[in-house]
C-alpha cells in the first residue's frame, strides 16, 4: 500500500520526538565541540548523532527517499527528484551550546520540489510545530487558524542577528529603516523557531540575509499552511539547493517588506 502524507507525518514526528529526547539527555553528558567554518559556526557531536538518527531510520523505513542534511552524512544532492527528506539535527546550535534551549530540530519532506510535509520541533520546550499540505498547520495536534496580519508599523519581526556585520561592514541601512518603521525587532537565534512563530502568529515576520535549506525547509511548509508568503529577498521563490536570503510574513506585510525595503536582491 502506498505510504500517504499524513502517515509519512506521523512516523516523522515519532522519529523527532525521539530524536528530542537523546538530545535532551545528551545535554547532561560531556560533549565535543568544533567549529566549521568559523568561530561563530558551531557543530557538536550531538548534531552529527541526530542527523544520523534520522538517516539511518529513512533509508531503512524508506530506501526510496533521499536524504538532505546540514551535516553532511550522506551525499550533497543536485536534484530534488523524488520523495527528499531535508534535516536539519539541532536548528540553533550555539544556542545549543551555550544556553541549552532555543533551538530545534527542523524536517520537511518535498515531493519533486514541493514541500509536503514540515516539522519544527522545540526541543527543550516539547512544543511541536508541525504541518501537511492541504491539511493545515497544528501546534501540538491543535490545528491553528491563520494568523491576523499586521502592518509593518504594528509589527514585531525577526531578524537574523548575522546582519549585523556583513563583509565586516556595518549594519545594513535597509536593516535600519525595517526597525525604525516597525513595532519591534527580535532575534532568538534558531531560523526555524523564528519561521514557526511566524507562521503560528508570535512573529509578523521572519527576514534573514543567508541561509541554507535545511534552516528553512520544515518552517516554509508552516508558513505555506499558515496562509504566509516565503521567498527571497528579490521575491524569488526560494531554491532547496542553495544558500540563500529570505523573508516570511503575511502576503500583505510581505509585500511591503520586499517591494520598499529588500527588493535589490542577494546583494542587500
Amino acid at each position: 500500500m502506498e505510504t500517504t502524507w499524513v502517515e509519512l507525518e506521523r512516523q516523522a514526528r515519532a522519529w523527532i520526538v525521539e530524536a528530542g529526547d537523546a538530545i535532551k539527555q545528551a545535554l547532561h553528558q560531556p560533549f565535543h565541540i568544533d567549529a566549521k567554518s568559523g568561530p561563530n559556526d558551531l557543530v557538536t557531536d550531538v548534531d552529527k548523532s541526530t542527523e544520523s538518527f534520522f538517516y539511518d531510520n529513512i533509508v531503512a523505513t524508506y530506501p526510496n527517499h533521499h536524504f538532505l542534511g546540514e551535516e553532511g552524512i550522506a551525499d550533497r544532492l543536485d536534484t530534488l527528484d523524488g520523495i527528499v527528506w531535508i534535516i536539519d539535527p539541532i536548528d540553533g546550535t550555539m544556542n545549543f551550546v551555550h544556553q541549552k534551549r532555543n533551538f530545534a530540530i527542523s524536517v520537511g519532506i518535498y515531493e519533486n520540489g514541493k514541500g509536503k510535509v514540515g516539522l519544527v520541533y522545540d526541543v527543550m520546550s516539547g512544543e511541536l510545530f508541525h504541518a501537511i499540505e492541504g491539511v493545515g498547520f497544528f501546534i501540538n495536534d491543535r490545528k491553528q487558524s491563520p494568523a491576523k496580519g499586521n502592518e509593518l508599523a504594528q509589527s514585531v519581526i525577526g531578524i537574523n542577528g548575522n546582519w549585523l556585520v556583513k563583509d565586516n561592514l556595518p549594519i545594513q541601512p535597509d536593516l535600519v529603516d525595517i526597525a525604525k518603521a516597525c513595532r519591534g525587532t527580535r532575534s532568538y537565534g534558531s531560523a526555524a523557531l523564528e519561521m514557526a512563530y511566524v507562521a503560528s502568529g508570535l512573529l509578523d515576520a521572519y527576514i534573514s540575509p543567508k541561509l541554507s535549506p535545511w534552516d528553512y525547509a520544515g518552517g516554509a511548509v508552516l508558513l505555506q499552511e499558515a496562509g504566509c508568503k516565503t521567498t527571497r529577498f528579490n521575491g524569488e521563490a526560494l531554491s532547496l539547493l542553495e544558500r540563500g536570503s529570505i523573508v516570511a510574513a503575511k502576503p500583505a506585510l510581505h509585500e511591503t517588506l520586499v517591494a520598499t525595503y529588500l527588493h535589490k536582491g542577494e546583494s542587500t
